[in-house]
């Protein structure tokens, strides 16, 4: 991985989160209302699976870039 892809995935991460508190900032607060009302178990759950998720997707984009 260069360091272009590094900036060009940091730049799309902050692309994506800024989307959302730009076009939906009340459905952003309503998410964070629902996330409190959560047990930290299955906060930590959902955490560990985006986790899981991405770090697939790394391998898959990888996998896929080897090609």
């Amino acid at each position: 991985m260069t360091f272009s892809t590094l900036i060009l995935a940091l730049g799309l991460v902050l692309v994506l989160e800024g989307l959302v508190f730009a076009l939906a900032p009340s459905r952003l607060e309503d998410l964070l209302r629902a996330l409190t009302e959560l047990p930290e178990g299955a906060r930590r759950l959902i955490g560990a699976l985006a986790l899981v998720l991405g770090v697939g997707l790394i391998v898959l984009s990888g996998v896929i870039a080897g090609s």
